[in-house]
């Protein structure tokens, strides 16, 4: 159903919409679904019903959270057809989709925006993540978050508090945005020259490369595993595509490189996690249902470096 203009909800409000939706699926298509059921929930209550509640932004949070947590649970089942890893849908930049200025704390907003955050949220339930996202990213209490789930505060509380401990002891390494910017750039430089040794240099010795193609495209089933493996694959990539071009760029808010055509199209993204000794996860996303977001991405947009494709 399309929403319809509503002065009462004003753009801020459905970027914060956006933000909640996208953080809670992993998913720019399916967030922009929840979003736009929220607000049809919205429009289908009585002018006088609108206008008693005082609170706006926050019960359309309610609205669209009880959307994301009915598509989360049906998620896995999708999951398990899904040719080859699933990864979250990434995204050039907060603008594009309307997921900044948040209107909460902008570094917590930032990070769990990051590919490595939102990976490793698809790892909880679905009452785990909607309960951590709206408490520990969002700031609603757990008597707000009990109307979303409809369970008890107590219950919520615990639920945020498992995801809490699965999040640290599971959780990113912390690097800062600097060193993770020179890591990435150190990769691209030895990708460029088809350097097997130096890709090696930068990578973990247990590093772990995941390549979503949905089967859409060609790429790797499996992830990637160790060091060796993984720079031979990018290396590879390299020699058997040397048309394409891999430019250094933010993706979900991080430094990490995209792949583009000839004619500007992005075709792959590639985030990445650092570790003390080096990067210890990238996550490629080939699948171009998966890469609308980035048709505006052209070349003039991004800064530079020659690079190759993803299939295998």
């Amino acid at each position: 159903m399309s929403a319809r203009p509503d002065p009462a909800v004003d753009a801020g409000v459905r970027r914060h919409l956006m933000g909640v939706a996208y953080r809670l699926l992993g998913s720019v298509s399916e967030a922009e679904d929840a979003v736009q059921e929220g607000l049809a929930r919205w429009y289908a209550l009585s002018a006088e019903g609108r206008e008693a509640i005082g609170n706006r932004a926050a019960w359309l949070t309610t609205a669209v959270s009880r959307v994301c947590l009915d598509v989360l649970k049906s998620a896995r089942v999708k999951r398990e057809s899904y040719v080859g890893p699933w990864l979250p849908e990434p995204v050039p930049d907060a603008a594009v989709l309307g997921l900044s200025p948040d209107p909460l704390d902008a570094v917590a907003a930032e990070e769990t925006l990051s590919m490595a955050v939102l990976v490793l949220l698809e790892r909880l339930t679905a009452p785990q993540r909607v309960a951590f996202v709206l408490h520990d990213v969002f700031g609603f209490s757990f008597a707000e978050i009990s109307e979303v789930m409809g369970r008890s505060a107590g219950a919520c509380r615990e639920l945020a508090s498992q995801a809490r401990r699965r999040v640290r002891t599971e959780g990113r390494a912390r690097v800062t945005r600097g060193e993770l910017a020179r890591s990435v750039a150190a990769f691209k430089v030895a990708w460029e020259t088809g350097d097997v040794a130096g890709l090696v240099e930068q990578l973990e010795a247990t590093a772990v490369a995941t390549v979503d193609g949905g089967g859409r495209v060609s790429a790797a089933r499996e992830p990637i595993v160790g060091a060796e493996a993984i720079a031979r694959f990018f290396a590879g990539v390299r020699e058997r595509q040397p048309d394409l071009v891999v430019r250094e760029m933010l993706v979900n808010g991080t430094p990490g490189l995209v792949a583009l055509d000839a004619a500007g199209a992005v075709l792959a993204t590639v985030s990445v996690e650092v570790a003390e000794h080096g990067i210890r996860a990238l996550w490629v996303v080939r699948n171009p249902d998966k890469l609308g977001a980035w048709r505006d991405v052209s070349v003039s947009r991004v800064r530079g470096l020659s690079g190759g494709g993803f299939g295998v």
